[in-house]
């Protein structure tokens, strides 16, 4: 018996940061930014907002199209970078917020591929007897941004996306995922300050090492790479070819990042679901605010193949196939 995703939900906060904005706050264009990234604006907390005010949407709207109430729900993981704080879990502020007072919580930290790891955590819980699981990925990227490096603040944005998970079929849901972490190339993506290697302090501040930082052309290498090989055995897993998957779900990274990885794999355009250009790189958020837009607009219907691949810091990379 496979789990099942019975519904799915995201959140997007109002508040829309376009290029034209970023280019009155940094020395860059709409120009570049578009052609490097294929970003066109990103949406970014209010004040006052916090990963859990997004999560707690998200799941809301998840909930709902599943039909299940927050009571009976028997696990949350929330995949997130940009929590509300170090300790307790946002996980378990959003059960409180939810009124789900059965469920265990926790959250799970691998970046951009956190969705991903969840998913199958998820997956392996519903298998071994669990109701009901779910699953959000929240972020506040804003949060860990440096606003005056013209590099990194073009990319990130703010958002969360969930699923529910239940019993499904033998023939469909989620039919396998793939994990993987290489720890040796930590600093291609990181935030050097801010945890106990490098705690809270003025230097620490002042220095800006509590804010993300990038190797971008060597991270565009090793990514295009990772998502290849872990779409790869997605499918290889489940003896399908490429041509047989309906659509592909990747981390919405970089519009050249999806293009390469979309064509090495020999996937069309039109199977590529993609909106980064609303909403820029929401790390772990990414894929669920994107399976959530294809649902709406019905670009994944019932019966399909929806392959999904992420890469992200750690280094991490991972993929899941599921039935629809």
């Amino acid at each position: 018996m496979n789990s099942a995703i019975l519904g799915t939900g995201s959140y997007v906060p109002t508040r829309v940061l376009t290029n034209a904005d970023l280019e009155r706050m940094v020395d860059t264009s709409d120009t570049w930014i578009v052609e490097r990234t294929g970003i066109r604006e990103r949406r970014l907390v209010a004040p006052g907002q916090a990963c859990s005010d997004l999560a707690l949407q998200a799941a809301q709207r998840a909930l709902l199209a599943a039909n299940v109430k927050a009571c009976d729900i028997d696990l949350i993981l929330l995949a997130t970078c940009t929590g509300d704080a170090p300790l307790p879990s946002t996980a378990c502020l959003l059960q409180h917020q939810l009124g789900a007072t059965r469920a265990a919580a926790c959250d799970i930290s691998a970046a951009c591929c956190g969705f991903v790891y969840a998913l199958s955590i998820a997956d392996a819980y519903i298998k071994t007897g669990m109701r009901h699981v779910l699953v959000v990925a929240s972020e506040v990227m804003s949060a860990i941004t440096d606003w005056t490096d013209r590099n990194t603040c073009v990319l990130f944005g703010d958002g969360a996306g969930a699923v529910v998970l239940g019993q499904g079929s033998q023939h469909s849901g989620i039919l396998s995922t793939h994990l993987h972490a290489n720890g040796r190339l930590p600093e291609m993506i990181h935030v050097p300050g801010g945890g106990s290697r490098e705690p809270a302090s003025k230097e620490v501040l002042d220095n800006k090492r509590c804010f993300i930082k990038m190797k971008g052309n060597e991270t565009f290498k090793i990514a295009v790479k990772s998502m290849e090989e872990a779409a790869h055995e997605a499918a290889d897993a489940n003896g399908v070819a490429m041509a047989d998957i309906d659509v592909f779900i990747p981390h919405q990274a970089n519009m050249r990042i999806l293009k390469a990885v979309s064509q090495r794999l020999g996937l069309g355009q039109e199977k590529l679901m993609i909106n980064l250009d609303k909403f820029g790189n929401t790390s772990a958020a990414s894929i669920p605010l994107a399976l959530d837009e294809a649902v709406l607009s019905q670009k994944v219907q019932k019966g399909q193949l929806v392959l999904l691949a992420a890469f992200g810091a750690g280094l991490t990379w991972a993929s899941a196939l599921v039935r629809w």
